[in-house]
C-alpha cells in the first residue's frame, strides 16, 4: 500500500519505516528540510535502538523516502499520517497548530479520496476539529473530494519503539464508518497475524484511550513514588513493598519502581492535556492534577537528600552524575529528572560532572558550555574530583560498576542512587553512605 507520512519526527519516522519493513511504499514529509537532509544521507535525528538499521535497509529498498515537497506527499498515499508534534501550550492543553496546518496542506493539494490518519497524541475532538479544517479549506477553493478522518493513536515506548510497532499489544482504530476500518485491517495485517490485536470503536473513545493509557502509567508511577516517602517516615524498604504488592496479579510490576520522578514527552504531557480537558468540559480531575504534583515534589527529592547530608551547603561541591536521558535506550532529556537536579545543584554553587550513554550531544545542545558543568567520555571520569556519585537514569552499564574504585576515586564514599538499583546492605557494608528513594536512609 502507499503510505504518507507527515512528521519525520520520533513518532513519525518510527511509523514509516515500520510500515515500509512489511513492503508499503511509504514516504515520510517534513518541513525541516536540514532533517529531510539528513535523512536522505542516511543519518537518523534521534536515538533508537535498531531504527537506524530499518530506516536505510528499507531507503535502499525503495521502499522508504523523505521529502519536503507537500504536493508530492499528499498525491503519493491513500492514507496520510499526521505524526507532527502536539507541544504543550501555556495553559497545559496540546498545541494543535501543526497538526491543523497539515490538515489544511492535505486539503489543499488532495485530489483523490484520502484517508486522514491521526497518529499524533490529541485531545478529544481532534478528529472533528481536522475534518472541519479540510472541509473549509476545499470549500475555499471550491473543491469537493471524498474524504475520511481516523484516529489511530501510538503506543510506542521510547527505547523499545520497533517492537512495539512491529509486535503490538493492541491496534486501536477509532472510525466512523466500516470502510476505513476495513482499509485500516488491511494495512496493518501484518502486524496482526498471530491474533487479532485490533480493536475498532468510535473516533473520541480512540483518541481518549491514548491518554488514558499515559495517565494510568503516570498513576501508578506517582503512587508509587507516595508510598516511597511515606516508606522512608515509617522505617519501611519500599522496594520490599513492592515485591509485596506486585505479586497480586491484579496489580502486577510493571510501572511500580519508585524513583526521582518521570519524564519524557509523553507522560508529563499527556497528563497535563487531559487535567486541561478535563476543565474545558467543567470537571475538576483531582486524580491528574495530584499525580502531576507528587511528580513535580519527586523530581526535588534527590536534590533534598543532597542538601541534607551536606547540611544544605554544597557551594564549591563536585558531583558525579550518572545518567541524563529521562529513562534508559533514548537520547531524550525532555522533563528530565536529571536537568531539576543540575539546575538545582547550579543554583547552589555545585558543580556538576556528567556522562549518559546516549544523551550527551542532547545535554550540550540544551546547556551548552558552562563552567559549572563537565562532559566526560565514560562513567569513570565523572568520579575525578567529586565529592559523590548521583544516579538518575538506570542504564544496564550503571548497576554493576566497580564499587572498590568508586570509593577510592571519590572524596568520600558517598551515593545517592535516584533509581534504586543498588543494594543498601552491601553498599553500606562496603562503607558507602547510601542514599535512595524509600529505603530508610
Amino acid at each position: 500500500m502507499k503510505v504518507t507520512v507527515f512528521g519525520s519526527g520520533y513518532v513519525g519516522l518510527v511509523t514509516g519505516a515500520c510500515l515500509a519493513e512489511v513492503g508499503n511504499d511509504v514516504v515520510c514529509m517534513d518541513v525541516d528540510s536540514n532533517k529531510i537532509d539528513m535523512l536522505n544521507r542516511g543519518e537518523i535525528p534521534i536515538y533508537e535502538p535498531g531504527l537506524e538499521a530499518m530506516v536505510e535497509r528499507n531507503a535502499q529498498a525503495g521502499r522508504l523516502s523523505f521529502t519536503t515537497d507537500v504536493a508530492k506527499a499528499v498525491d503519493h498515499g491513500l492514507f496520510q499520517f499526521i505524526a507532527v508534534g502536539t507541544p504543550p501550550d501555556e495553559d497545559g492543553s496540546a498545541d494543535l497548530q501543526y497538526v491543523l496546518a497539515v490538515a489544511e496542506s492535505i486539503a489543499e493539494h488532495m485530489d483523490d479520496y484520502r484517508v486522514v490518519v491521526d497518529k499524533s497524541t490529541v485531545p478529544v475532538g481532534t478528529a472533528d476539529r481536522v475534518r472541519e479544517r479540510i472541509e473549509s479549506t476545499m470549500q475555499a477553493k471550491g473543491k469537493q473530494v471524498e474524504f475520511d478522518v481516523v484516529s489511530n493513536p501510538e503506543f510506542l515506548k521510547e527505547g523499545a519503539a520497533l517492537d512495539d510497532f512491529m509486535k503490538p499489544d493492541r491496534i486501536i482504530i477509532g472510525t466512523d464508518n466500516p470502510r476505513t476500518t476495513e482499509l485500516l485491517r488491511a494495512l496493518y495485517l501484518p502486524f496482526n497475524r498471530n491474533h487479532d490485536r485490533l480493536i475498532a470503536m468510535d473516533i473520541r473513545s480512540a483518541e481518549l484511550t491514548k491518554y488514558a493509557a499515559n495517565a494510568i502509567l503516570a498513576t501508578k508511577i506517582s503512587f508509587m513514588n507516595e508510598l516511597s516517602n511515606l516508606a522512608e517516615r515509617l522505617g519501611a524498604d519500599i522496594e520490599q513493598v513492592r515485591h509485596g504488592i506486585g505479586a497480586d496479579t491484579r496489580i502486577g510490576y510493571a510501572f511500580i519502581y519508585p524513583g526521582c520522578g518521570y519524564g519524557g514527552s509523553c507522560f508529563p504531557k499527556d497528563v497535563s492535556a487531559l487535567e486541561r480537558t478535563a476543565k474545558e468540559v467543567g470537571y475538576d480531575a483531582q486524580l491528574l492534577t495530584a499525580v502531576e504534583a507528587v511528580n513535580y515534589r519527586q523530581k526535588r527529592v534527590l536534590f533534598e537528600k543532597i542538601m541534607r547530608h551536606y547540611s544544605d551547603d554544597v557551594k564549591g561541591k563536585t558531583f558525579a552524575l550518572w545518567g541524563l536521558s529521562f529513562k534508559p535506550n533514548t537520547d531524550d532529556m525532555r522533563e528530565a529528572s536529571s536537568r531539576v537536579l543540575m539546575e538545582s545543584l547550579w543554583e547552589a554553587g555545585a558543580t556538576v560532572r556528567v556522562f549518559d550513554p546516549e544523551a550527551m550531544e542532547e545535554c550540550r545542545r540544551i546547556y551548552g558550555e558552562r563552567d559549572d558543568l563537565v562532559y566526560c567520555d565514560n562513567q569513570e571520569g565523572t568520579l575525578e574530583s567529586a565529592d559523590a556519585l548521583i544516579v538518575v537514569t538506570e542504564w544496564q552499564v550503571f548497576r554493576s560498576p566497580d564499587f572498590e574504585q568508586i570509593k577510592q576515586a571519590l572524596s568520600a564514599p558517598v551515593v545517592f542512587d535516584g533509581r534504586n538499583i543498588y543494594d543498601p546492605a552491601r553498599m553500606k557494608e562496603s562503607g558507602f553512605s547510601y542514599y535512595a528513594i524509600g529505603r530508610g536512609d
